[in-house]
């Protein structure tokens, strides 16, 4: 079996649509600029719709064009909001793909380093056994709001996160960053269960998170473990985390802000581990990005240019079809 797999390699069935992981990522790159913001997401447009085609996205596209990502993603998961249902699908769908990555990348991290310490090789294998159950609790949960595998898009950015060829770097970008944000995302849906009544929800969210406490526990034992003695590797695996805890901040969604999205879960990364240097690192690096005003703002200009480009193509497809008449 081949080592060091691309992310594009990863295989699924027919109901899964793949996402280009640009437009999962550009957000983390963009100034606080209403313009930029407008540019950068026209330039996306055609990609967008692609990936959205025969998915429960379409129609979201349809009436918000490549915006529909920053009305979904950037707005607080609250009760009884506007779309709160499709919005709340939206993220479930998005964690049950990312956990399947995350036992693709536990899984390959048994495979790919071979000459590893066997306790490193049993807590992958522990960890792989526990994504595997998360799989199935959010196909489960998806059900439970209505929901299938396949709906929505997939991007393949957390297996891209775990394709190091170095095993610190692997743990400190997987394990430290991105089960690090699995805390985030699962205590914000925590307490959205608790607003909502959902008992079911609230019940699974906390059982997966204090698997990913232990995941994260994982991560910081073994960065400091692979890096022993040798300052510069573990200087790389701190510099690989901070561009992966950057790369998923979303341009600040995931932050301590007042506009964040999803609240940083400060005393969960604490029991995992973090120190309050890192979390202070973490604080900084997190809050830069667009603000909510500045999307917001661009949502509507970029709805507008879309709507106007779908307006003046059914006027073109009307005024062909009236020459094809009269022919």
């Amino acid at each position: 079996m081949k080592r060091f797999i691309h992310h594009s390699e990863l295989a699924r069935d027919q109901r899964f649509v793949r996402q280009d992981n640009a437009a999962s990522t550009v957000l983390a790159t963009l100034p606080d600029d209403v313009d930029t913001v407008v540019n950068v997401f026209d330039q996306f447009s055609d990609m967008i719709e692609s990936s959205v085609q025969g998915t429960a996205a379409e129609p979201l596209f349809e009436e918000y064009g490549p915006a529909f990502g920053l009305v979904t993603l950037n707005e607080p998961l609250t009760p009884g909001a506007p779309a709160e249902r499709q919005r709340l699908a939206m993220r479930l769908h998005a964690i049950f793909v990312g956990e399947m990555q995350a036992l693709e990348g536990a899984s390959r991290s048994l495979w790919d380093f071979p000459d590893s310490p066997w306790e490193f090789k049993m807590n992958m294998a522990r960890q792989a056994w526990d994504e595997a159950r998360h799989v199935q609790i959010f196909e489960k949960l998806m059900d439970h709001v209505g929901c299938k595998a396949g709906d929505y898009p997939e991007s393949t950015f957390l297996f891209e996160c775990a394709c190091s060829e170095d095993p610190a770097l692997r743990v400190a970008g997987v394990n430290r960053g991105l089960e690090g944000l699995a805390c985030d995302v699962f205590r914000d849906l925590i307490r959205f269960a608790e607003q909502s009544g959902d008992e079911l929800l609230k019940q699974a969210m906390d059982y997966v998170l204090a698997d990913e406490l232990t995941h994260v526990r994982f991560g910081s034992e073994w960065v400091k473990e692979f890096t022993r003695g040798d300052p510069e590797r573990f200087k790389r695996a701190q510099d690989f985390r901070r561009e992966v805890d950057k790369q998923f901040s979303l341009g600040g969604a995931r932050s301590d802000r007042e506009d964040a999205a999803v609240p940083i879960a400060m005393q969960d990364r604490r029991e995992a581990g973090f120190t309050e240097e890192e979390l202070s690192e973490l604080l900084e690096l997190s809050g830069e990005g667009p603000s909510r005003k500045t999307l917001m703002a661009a949502t509507k200009i970029i709805r507008e240019r879309h709507l106007a480009r779908r307006e003046e193509k059914r006027r073109e497809e009307k005024r062909q079809q009236g020459q094809e008449a009269t022919a």
